[in-house]
């Protein structure tokens, strides 16, 4: 089984295509509903697209407009990722508070601060925020929490400032070392990422740049657990092992036998999943996002397994529909224990956020019976084929026509 290219990687990395005002070719870009609101965008702004598979190609030569059109960036929060852009080549730009999936407070407030800090004016509205910048500086910019998309948006920001800026507390997630790794495909001078300090030298101009975007970690682990809750195998290719050590160590404490061959991973699991427990954390600890995915590959699991949130206070939505299904979870605060149960009734289910949807596929392909998901736009945002990826593994699953 083929693993996709990185959603999380891809967004950024298209909105990095802004810079160098000329030819970006992009490969392993992932065909899911995230990344065409991210090229409507760009389109908006001047862009010129072409899309073939897993391949875009982004002329951003003739960008005449600095706005960001406020339907499309409340769908998706990654499109913050175009703000630091725009300021990076332009030194301007106006946008409204991104959207995307409601999994707890996600303020943007430290993108501004770090913004100010470069010398950018940051005039706040009721209905949008104006940044606009006549001069830029180098900064050094402490972050109060490693956060993802801050980290992302200096880069972005501050490629052409003259001097050195550095970025401490800087998140270490993989997506950002394939940025660096593209803007440095580019031309740019970028030093650290998956550290805790990143180091951004200015330089003048950037070049056209052709670059493939790196595995996505989170699908690979989908595709994994999915695998092990149904006491299945599977052989992942065009995956990257080192970005999942904590995903593959939790999946070995179920008892899954894993062996890793360059860019393979094989999995094959036990007749019953072992109890494990398990804490969100920062990179290069066990995602947040493959929170929901591991709860449901534990509801049939032998005893009590626990799981605790440490990242977003709201990713627990998906919680009262597997309790639909007969899983036994018992939730205190951050804090969930789920215990194993053998019978799971299949049922009607709505999926509340991107990785919570996915979390009650899996879920579903281990219940007696059919059961129906709705609200599935929120899956189709950050997976490629999934359902076609299920059947080949031998899960009867369809996306109903109009879904």
């Amino acid at each position: 089984m083929r693993v996709s290219g990185s959603k999380n990687a891809a967004l950024p990395i298209i909105a990095a295509s802004i810079l160098n005002g000329g030819l970006t070719e992009l490969h392993n870009v992932p065909n899911i509903s995230d990344i065409k609101i991210m090229l409507q965008i760009l389109e908006k702004l001047g862009c010129k697209i072409e899309h073939d598979s897993d391949k875009i190609v982004i002329n951003s030569k003739d960008i005449n407009s600095f706005e960001i059109p406020a339907d499309l960036m409340h769908k998706m929060r990654s499109s913050v990722s175009i703000v630091g852009a725009l300021i990076g080549r332009f030194k301007n730009c106006t946008f409204t508070y991104p959207g995307g999936c409601d999994i707890g407070k996600r303020p943007i407030d430290l993108h501004l601060k770090a913004f100010e800090k470069l010398g950018v004016n940051v005039r706040m509205k009721e209905t949008n925020i104006r940044c606009i910048a006549e001069e830029m500086k180098p900064s050094e910019i402490i972050l109060d929490f490693p956060s993802v998309g801050a980290t992302e948006n200096i880069m972005l920001a501050s490629i052409f400032i003259d001097g050195v800026t550095i970025i401490k507390n800087a998140a270490k997630e993989p997506e950002i070392e394939d940025l660096q790794n593209m803007l440095n495909k580019m031309g740019a001078n970028i030093k650290g990422a998956g550290s805790d300090m990143i180091e951004i030298i200015g330089v003048d101009h950037l070049e056209d740049v052709s670059y493939r975007v790196m595995p996505d970690r989170i699908e690979a682990g989908t595709l994994l657990c999915a695998v092990a809750a149904n006491n299945g195998s599977i052989k992942l290719i065009n995956a990257e092992p080192r970005h999942m050590e904590k995903t593959l160590d939790k999946l070995k404490e179920c008892g899954c036998n894993i062996s890793i061959e360059k860019d393979q991973i094989l999995l094959k699991a036990p007749e019953k999943l072992s109890n494990v427990d398990i804490e969100t954390e920062p990179y290069p600890g066990f995602p947040t996002d493959m929170q929901s995915i591991f709860v449901a590959t534990l509801i049939q699991s032998d005893g009590i397994s626990s799981m605790e949130e440490n990242i977003f206070e709201n990713r627990y939505k998906y919680v009262s529909e597997l309790r639909k299904m007969g899983v036994n979870i018992i939730q205190e605060e951050r804090k969930i224990k789920i215990t194993g149960e053998k019978n799971i009734k299949a049922t009607n289910l709505k999926a509340m956020d991107l990785r919570g949807g996915a979390a009650l596929v899996i879920a579903a392909l281990q219940a007696k019976g059919i059961s129906e998901i709705s609200n599935i736009e929120y899956i189709l945002r950050g997976y490629d084929k999934l359902d076609e990826k299920l059947r080949k593994l031998g899960a009867k699953i369809k996306v109903e026509e109009g879904e």
